[in-house]
């Protein structure tokens, strides 16, 4: 049964390896051009880890869905991660690069089982009247590793030098493999069981389905992906604004902190709250406040830019919470692995595509890359607004903290309360014995 030490060994085991994965990313970009004298190094570096994940993030949900104790394939995945940021860091400089850079690629078809993979497996460890407090938790070492792990990286880096840094967010990540290692076994039951006989490709064809099929799930999926992509383009901009409004460039390394200690902030008031709005709304709220984060910093006035970090992470910490929550709600049992490590690869995706096109665009013109940021963000509102949440027609399975009666389904907000919706408007769903089904 979950108890108390396996929350906290869940929380610790995340905290640690997201925060290692955190700090892996400025390492490699200051350890690159150190061990190669290649300016961009660090960068392909990088590029190469999070391209990856696109691939890498639904078949490891396969794997999770499919094994009676997921907490394995999960630490043998960390172990893996790990040890390609090692071989990364012992081939730079005395293998040819392309070969480093294949090794970042292998290094992250693993990533999302630090982001996705972690948190599909917190039913195991949280009772269901404590599960949306656990996901505010769980949404927060996110955070907590955004604020930490560049901050970490720094001071090692300055202290030990930049291969230092590498090898220590390689330690942080094997802390994590003992909670990973000792995460429950999922009660199996004829619906969460996989079928028998099929094979991976079928698997990953159910896992998209599931998706793609669930209006809510569809929504909140194309709605974080397209808000990534902005999150992406954002993130490019802080430096060279830190550099212009603030009068350095460190100072602009200040404003990732800040946006991080702001996104934890809001997730603990929230996490406090009796009653918090429903995760849908919390979404859709994350997203139009960063639409008016990019044009308050586009501003160039310091107030403003200082206003528009902190917009930033209370529009972000939140919004992380709320997907987390309707992923919980709305993903089957039996392919939760996919739903969750799924939409953390198209995240990954969303967030380097954003990056790679900001790039360019906030060396021509560091306005033109924050309203292109904001335009993504809008982007991200429309897609929510348009895409209907409407109930599917015939559900095969009922979501996690939800049963379906005959005609609505009943929910249970972010305090596990159950709510039923208001009848929707639309298409009724298919009649089966003379009632809605």
């Amino acid at each position: 049964m979950p108890g108390r030490y396996a929350m906290g060994c869940y929380l610790g085991g995340a905290a640690a390896a997201r925060t290692g994965d955190e700090m892996s990313g400025p390492a490699l970009l200051l350890a690159g051009p150190v061990l190669t004298g290649s300016p961009s190094s660090g960068s392909a570096l990088l590029a190469g880890i999070m391209a990856a994940a696109a691939v890498g993030g639904p078949l490891f949900g396969v794997l999770l869905d499919r094994s009676a104790r997921p907490g394995r394939p999960l630490a043998a995945a960390l172990a893996l991660y790990a040890a390609g940021l090692a071989a990364i860091l012992l081939g730079l400089g005395r293998v040819p690069f392309v070969l480093t850079v294949l090794l970042a690629v292998g290094a992250g078809l693993l990533g999302p089982a630090l982001s996705g993979g972690w948190t599909s497996q917190l039913p195991r460890v949280a009772p269901p009247a404590g599960l949306p407090r656990a996901t505010a938790l769980d949404a927060m070492t996110f955070s907590l590793a955004a604020l930490v792990g560049p901050a970490l990286a720094g001071v090692v880096a300055g202290a030990a030098g930049a291969p230092a840094a590498v090898a220590a967010s390689i330690a942080l990540i094997g802390l994590a493999l003992p909670a990973a290692w000792a995460l429950p076994a999922p009660a199996r039951s004829a619906r969460s069981a996989p079928p028998p006989g099929t094979s991976v490709v079928t698997d990953l064809t159910a896992g998209l389905r599931a998706i793609v099929r669930n209006r809510p799930l569809a929504r909140a999926t194309a709605t974080s992906v397209v808000s990534c992509v902005g999150q992406g383009a954002l993130l490019i901009c802080w430096p060279p604004l830190g550099a212009a409004v603030l009068g350095g460039a460190d100072r602009g390394a200040l404003l990732l902190s800040a946006t991080a200690a702001s996104a934890l902030v809001a997730n603990a008031v929230l996490s406090r709250r009796p009653r918090p709005p429903r995760p849908d709304a919390v979404l859709l709220g994350g997203a139009l406040l960063l639409v008016l984060a990019p044009l308050l910093a586009a501003t160039g006035h310091p107030a403003a830019l200082i206003a528009a970090v902190l917009l930033t992470g209370a529009a972000e910490g939140p919004q992380l919470t709320a997907l987390f929550a309707i992923r919980h709600r709305e993903a089957p049992e039996r392919l939760r692995g996919q739903v969750f490590t799924t939409g953390a690869s198209l995240k990954i995706t969303g967030f380097a595509l954003g990056a790679a096109l900001a790039g360019p665009l906030a060396t021509w013109s560091s306005s033109g890359a924050l309203v292109a940021a904001g335009g993504c963000e809008a982007l991200a509102v429309l897609v929510f607004v348009c895409l209907p949440d409407t109930a599917e027609a015939v559900a095969p399975l009922p979501p996690p903290g939800g049963l379906y009666d005959r005609a609505n389904v009943i929910h249970h907000d972010l305090h596990g309360r159950p709510e039923r919706p208001a009848p929707r408007r639309g298409r009724p769903a298919r009649r089966a014995g003379g009632r809605l089904a």
